[in-house]
């Protein structure tokens, strides 16, 4: 019976490593150095804005970000896009008003427009739900060590064109390193200098994947900065607690240990 048992096992863990192994079939991602990462990572408000401004000139053509408020561009932790020009930028938007049904300029209270016209996803989210790194046979090891890596992944994407192209079923496909399969229907939408910014900063591919992967992540934990601060007042409370236990416990019985009872 422990034979069979254990012939089975062995069955079913190779069989497992052989689909695992065929599903990874996702490209190369590199380990970027992004200032939000690691316990005491912050934003880089600079990134973000310009990450913003790519955003709002290219990406918003096809793709939307439903899930965030446009008023949380002035929040201090993330943008601090001073409020009267977060106002203006709502107004850029249209909104169709579920209670006149008309549209109307946007304001900071609405949410990001969906764009649905393109059939393209939208970004609220992505940086969270793409994992960049995985391990042997996407095992999700280097997780641990490097975390999901979706900003690295973002990154990848849009500098992984190689400028080859084919055709499928009447489809144009574009070959990326990055794309798992090697091939993908979203044509590069980044180019050298394609964005000005007003901070001289790089234009070229690669810097403006990297800005744009680092607003996206922001989209996708906004209050990312809050929640590492009240982790580290919680970790630092229960380190304190920790020792004050520790004392109590031998001020208490110190004098009770090592006597013998008749």
């Amino acid at each position: 019976m422990f034979k069979k048992l254990a012939i089975g096992g062995i069955l079913a863990l190779s069989l497992g490593g052989f689909a695992a192994q065929a599903a990874e079939t996702g490209g190369h991602i590199e380990d970027i150095a992004f200032s939000f990462e690691g316990p005491f990572g912050t934003y880089d408000r600079n990134q973000l804005q310009r990450g913003l401004q790519i955003y709002t000139e290219v990406c918003s053509a096809c793709h939307g970000l439903k899930f965030v408020p446009i008023r949380s561009l002035a929040d201090e932790s993330g943008l601090g896009i001073p409020e009267d020009q977060v106002r203006a930028y709502a107004a850029n938007f249209s909104i169709d008003d579920p209670e006149t049904g008309e549209s109307r300029p946007g304001k900071p209270t609405d949410h990001f427009p969906a764009n649905t016209g393109a059939g393209a996803p939208d970004l609220s989210l992505m940086a969270k739900a793409r994992a960049g790194f995985h391990g042997p046979y996407g095992t999700g090891i280097n997780q641990l060590v490097k975390g999901i890596g979706g900003p690295e992944y973002i990154t990848a994407l849009l500098s992984g064109y190689t400028g080859e192209e084919k055709v499928e079923a009447g489809v144009t496909l574009y070959q990326n390193t990055a794309f798992p399969g090697g091939w993908i229907g979203m044509s590069p939408p980044l180019s050298d200098g394609q964005v000005e910014f007003a901070d001289g900063h790089p234009n070229d591919v690669r810097h403006m994947a990297e800005d744009v992967a680092a607003f996206l992540m922001w989209t996708a934990e906004p209050k990312m900065m809050e929640r590492k601060q009240a982790g580290l007042v919680g970790a630092l409370f229960l380190a304190i607690f920790t020792v004050l236990l520790y004392l109590t416990n031998k001020r208490i019985w110190a004098p009770h240990k090592g006597k013998k009872h008749a």
